[in-house]
């Protein structure tokens, strides 16, 4: 019985792998129809931030900066750092897994429920595809850490791919694209230059 108890649970087979691309689809699915509408006018929110686009840049900052935590303590778990763990790492890979997703919640409901779904430029429709993947590889790494026993790689490379599309959605087609407009805003420009920069702006 000793025995028994000591085993290790039973690896889930990789036909299980269909239950998070199911969650996958279905989130990522849910976004984009959530999204189909037109731009609306009203309904934005800026909380302390000067605009809505540096509300945006802001949160999705912080949201890029605790997925960057996340894959530093997630490869702690996972004995890849040359320090032995602490018990404090897990609690906190996961409290600021919730915050990420937390912060990328301001941004969501600018993107998803008053800009929409957008394609006038390849960066905007790049963004826009990355953004309703987001939730869909949300949605699919929930479901990795909830049913367990998935084989050892899957986790990893579940959250390595929720990361990619985060850096992708909120950093390489949006926030850097706002930072680096807001430099041109600033310098002694040409009025074709700020004339660019605020079209850019209107296409976020």
């Amino acid at each position: 019985m000793a025995e028994l108890a000591a085993a290790a649970p039973e690896q889930r087979s990789y036909r299980w792998l269909a239950a998070p691309l199911v969650a996958f689809a279905v989130g990522a699915l849910t976004a984009g129809l959530l999204a189909a509408h037109d731009p609306r006018s009203k309904g934005y929110f800026q909380l302390f931030f000067s605009d809505p686009l540096h509300l945006k840049a802001a949160f999705a900052s912080a949201a890029v900066v605790l997925a960057c935590f996340q894959v530093f303590t997630a490869a702690w778990i996972f004995r890849r750092l040359p320090w032995e763990k602490p018990a404090w790492v897990n609690p906190a890979h996961r409290w600021s897994g919730r915050l990420a997703f937390v912060c990328t919640l301001p941004v969501a409901y600018h993107c998803i429920f008053k800009l929409g779904f957008r394609s006038p430029t390849t960066r905007v429709l790049a963004h826009s595809l990355l953004g309703c993947a987001v939730y869909g590889a949300f949605a699919a790494k929930v479901t990795i850490v909830r049913l367990h026993r998935f084989p050892r790689l899957v986790l990893p490379i579940a959250g390595g791919l929720l990361f990619a599309l985060l850096i992708g959605a909120l950093i390489l087609t949006a926030a850097v694209t706002l930072l680096i407009c807001l430099g041109l805003a600033l310098l002694p420009a040409h009025r074709t230059a700020r004339m660019h920069t605020a079209a850019v702006l209107r296409t976020e």
